[in-house]
């Protein structure tokens, strides 16, 4: 057994990169980045406004100058996100490519939490949250 583990923060770094790393491969298979994706299930709940998408993707979001719009012009060109005058919304289409999407990432995150119970799973997001809450962040 390890006498000298390794903290927290080289845990969450690690497994970040990671999970980035497979979806951006997972998804870039099929045409789309981990933003898109994350754009489509939040357009699948209900349209939404440029700010709107900023907001519910913001951890996700690289820098100050990073903007949802930058990342739903290739999901507007492919018909799967109209553009309205009060925002955006996902399409037919979209919704269809998004069912797809959705099974090729729950395969993803059963082989990633492969080994780990339900249990601990809820635990160790629940602690991520408090971590996360005891920092500041409130949603």
């Amino acid at each position: 057994m390890d006498t000298n583990p390794r903290p927290i923060g080289f845990w969450l770094k690690l497994v970040d990169r990671m999970i980035d790393e497979q979806f951006a491969s997972t998804l870039e298979e099929h045409g789309v980045t981990r933003r898109q994706w994350q754009l489509m299930n939040v357009l699948a709940q209900e349209p939404s406004t440029v700010e709107q998408l900023d907001a519910a993707v913001a951890p996700f979001l690289v820098g100050p100058g990073d903007s949802a719009a930058e990342h739903l012009t290739e999901l507007i060109d492919s018909a799967w996100v109209d553009a309205t005058p009060t925002g955006y919304e996902l399409t037919e289409r979209g919704r269809i490519a998004l069912d797809k999407l959705s099974e090729v990432v729950a395969a993803q995150r059963t082989l990633a939490t492969e080994g780990v119970s339900a249990e601990e799973y809820e635990q160790t997001v629940a602690v991520l949250e408090r971590v996360a809450r005891n920092l500041g962040w409130n949603d």
